[in-house]
C-alpha cells in the first residue's frame, strides 16, 4: 500500500480546510490539538498552530517528513496559519506530553472518545468540535461543563456554521437514549430530530 498524503486522503474524505476556515473566522483559535487525525492535514490550513496525534505509522511516517508536509500547505495555507506543525505517536487515551489547559481548539471527527481523554487540554472558554459518530458529540451535549455554541452543515463539499436556533439540534429522538454511560458503552452517538455534520462547543 502507497504511503497516504493528506491530498490523497481528501479523495475518501472530502476537503476539511474550509470548515476550519470558518472556524477561524468565526472564533480565532491560535492552538489546536486533534487526536485521531491520521493524515488529515485541513485545520494547519487555517490554524497558525496545530498538535496531530494518532498511533497509525503511516501517519507517524506522514508528519515526519517535514518536506511533503510543507508541500501540501503550499498555497492552501491562509496568512500565519501551519506556522507550527506537530505530531505525537501515541495512543490519545494515555497520557500525552503536553500541558494542561493548553490548546484553544480540540478535534474530535471520527476518532472516538477524545472528549472523554483529552479534556483536560483545553483551555478555559475553549471550543470543541465534535461528530457523533463515535458518540462524542453526544457525551459534549450532556456535559453541562460546556455549552453548544454552533452546529457545522455540510453539503455538497460547502461547511455551514450554524448559530441561530441551536435548540433545535441534539434533542433526541428518545430521550432515554441520552445516558453517557450507555453511550460510551456502545461507542456510538444517539439519533436526533435534527442533525448536522458536526457541533461545537465551548467550555464554560
Amino acid at each position: 500500500m502507497s504511503q497516504p498524503t493528506w491530498r490523497s486522503y481528501c479523495q475518501t474524505i472530502g476537503d476539511r480546510a474550509p470548515l476550519f476556515a470558518a472556524i477561524r473566522e468565526a472564533w480565532d483559535p491560535d492552538v489546536a490539538l486533534y487526536p485521531g487525525s491520521y493524515v488529515d492535514l485541513s485545520p494547519s490550513t487555517a490554524i497558525p498552530s496545530v498538535t496531530y496525534v494518532d498511533t497509525d505509522r503511516r501517519a507517524a511516517r506522514f508528519f515526519g517528513d517535514a518536506d511533503l508536509v510543507a508541500s501540501e500547505l503550499s498555497g492552501r495555507a491562509l496568512p500565519e496559519a501551519g506556522a507550527d506543525v506537530t505530531f505525537i505517536h501515541q495512543d490519545y487515551s494515555t497520557p500525552l506530553p503536553l500541558e494542561t489547559s493548553s490548546f484553544d481548539l480540540l478535534i474530535s471527527l471520527y476518532a472516538g472518545p477524545v472528549w472523554d481523554n483529552c479534556r483536560e487540554y483545553l483551555t478555559p472558554q475553549g471550543l470543541l468540535l465534535a461528530n457523533a459518530s463515535h458518540g462524542d458529540a453526544s457525551l459534549a451535549a450532556l456535559d453541562p461543563g460546556l455549552r453548544l455554541i454552533a452546529a457545522v452543515q455540510h453539503r455538497a463539499g460547502v461547511y455551514r456554521l450554524i448559530r441561530e436556533g441551536l435548540g433545535d439540534y441534539l434533542v433526541p429522538k428518545r430521550p432515554e437514549a441520552a445516558d453517557p454511560q450507555t453511550i460510551r458503552d456502545r461507542g456510538r452517538g444517539i439519533a436526533y430530530t435534527k442533525s448536522a455534520f458536526a457541533y461545537i462547543f465551548q467550555l464554560v
